[in-house]
Order: C-alpha cells, then sequence, then structure tokens
C-alpha cells in the first residue's frame, strides 16, 4: 500500500502539473471504486481552476476555486496510481486497463488506475473538510508542529499495545505505515513489541526525531514502500 512518502510524491507531482489549471472535462469508467463516487458533481467541476494541491495522511486533496471551494478527494487505495499524459490533437488516447477516472486540465490528461479499486474518490466542500468521516479522527501529520514528544508520551500512558503498533495507529499519528514504524523503532533503539505505556518521555523523543528522519529521507527517495512503486508518470 502506498504510504505517506509514496503520497507526497505523488502530492508534488500532482501539484507541479496542475496547480492554477482549469478542468476541461472528468470522465468516468464506473461509478464505484471502494465506495461510490460522485460522478456527476465530480464532472459539474468544468470549468473550475485547481488552485492547490495538498495532503491529509494518504489523502490527496485538490482543492478548487468556486463559492463553496470545491475539494477533491482522492486516496490511492493499495494499488492505486495516478498517471499525467500530455495530449498530441484532439484525439484522446484509449483507456488504460484498470483506468476508472480521467480529467482533462488543458493539454495534461490525468488518469486514476487501480487493479483493486481500493481506492476513494469523493467530493467536499472546504467547509466540510474537516469533519469528513474519513478526516475527522486523524491523528497530526509526522512532520507537522502538532507532532511532539510530549504528544506521543501523552499518548502512551496506560496503553498495552506494542509501540509498533500504536505508531501505527493513524488517530495517534497519521502515515506511518509497517516499514516506516519498524525502521523509525530500530534508529530510535526501541524494541517494537515494548509496550507502549512503558516508554519513557526520552524514547519518545528519540521515536518523534526517528520517524522524522525516516519519513523526509523517503519522500526524498521518491517513496521506499513498493519496489514498483512508480509516482505521477
Amino acid at each position: 500500500m502506498p504510504e505517506l512518502p509514496e503520497v507526497e510524491t505523488v502530492r508534488r507531482g500532482l501539484a507541479r502539473c496542475i496547480t492554477g489549471a482549469r478542468l476541461d472535462a472528468a470522465d468516468f469508467a464506473r461509478d464505484d471504486l471502494r465506495r461510490p463516487m460522485p460522478v456527476d458533481a465530480v464532472a459539474a467541476l468544468r470549468g473550475k481552476h485547481c488552485v492547490v494541491v495538498e495532503r491529509r495522511s494518504k489523502y490527496l486533496l485538490l482543492r478548487f476555486d468556486g463559492a463553496r471551494e470545491p475539494v477533491l478527494l482522492v486516496h490511492l487505495g493499495m494499488s492505486g496510481r495516478v498517471f499525467v499524459d500530455e495530449l498530441h490533437g484532439r484525439a484522446l488516447p484509449p483507456w488504460r486497463s484498470h483506468e476508472h477516472w480521467r480529467m482533462r486540465f488543458g493539454k495534461l490528461l490525468v488518469r486514476y488506475v487501480d487493479p483493486r479499486r481500493f481506492g476513494t474518490l469523493d467530493l467536499i466542500d472546504a467547509k466540510d473538510l474537516a469533519s469528513h468521516p474519513l478526516l475527522a479522527a486523524l491523528g497530526p501529520e509526522p512532520l507537522g508542529p502538532g507532532f511532539t514528544p510530549d504528544h506521543l508520551f501523552a499518548r502512551t500512558r496506560k496503553r498495552k499495545v506494542a509501540t509498533k503498533g500504536l505508531l501505527m495507529d493513524a488517530h495517534v499519528v497519521v502515515g506511518v505505515g509497517n516499514i516506516y514504524a519498524s525502521e523509525s523503532c530500530f534508529r530510535a533503539g526501541v524494541r517494537p513489541s515494548r509496550p507502549a505505556g512503558r516508554l519513557t518521555r526520552e524514547e519518545c523523543e528519540r521515536l518523534v526525531a526517528a520517524i522524522r528522519g525516516v519519513l523526509k529521507r523517503s519522500i526524498a527517495a521518491g517513496g521506499t514502500s513498493l519496489r514498483d512503486y512508480v509516482g505521477v508518470a
């Protein structure tokens, strides 16, 4: 499954391509993935501009202009990928295998390909974003100011769960998947199976520093979770 560094790689690639671009069309090969997609509402975004591409946890957030400031929420699921093709001439290329939706931004075609169909596409007004069921209960970003040693220490108190399991809990901190949790524990000198409630404040400081360092290096490398992973192609 693409983890935070992989999703951040995709975000940066999309941001370079479509920030400021106008959506000319949105087309769908089906009306659902893991859950139903609001195909008519997304298609109605035609003519609006993508003002910024953000990320919250493993979700891509494509913000558009307009009265309600609509936001496209995209999750890649286990096997989803985003491709950006440059259009040559008027003819659109044929649909790729397992391609479920595509969006045209001028001469660029953004395609979503997902063999397992575990991804998500939703449309939310900006004012409702924080309360969206997929986002409301998420913990702080590991590279943001909210993820501090004090925060981690407080969330470990009286917890019997293994340290690695706690680090992978998105209610505690988002985006620290299996590989990154293991590497962070190793770098911090903390046994992954140790009950989280036994962590000292100093160990929490080392874990926060290790998580930040591991994720920053992984983002710089374009992600490391899957051998065949690619960002925006």
